[in-house]
């Protein structure tokens, strides 16, 4: 799965290790992120993400 990473603050979602300290269990895709949910370290929206380009 893809990780993204915030433009503000560089923060990398990896949908491996989701988010659980704000309900995201590990294995969610950025695309089925909740609507609501927001980095966690500076609390940008999901438009403020970039998808990390794939290393070969």
């Amino acid at each position: 799965m893809q990780s993204y990473v915030c433009e503000l603050c560089d923060y990398t979602y990896e949908p491996d290790k989701g988010d659980p300290e704000n309900g995201v269990e590990p294995g969610t895709a950025f695309e089925d992120l909740p609507e609501d949910w927001v980095c966690p370290i500076c609390g940008a929206d999901q438009d403020d993400f970039q998808a990390v380009p794939e290393t070969a």
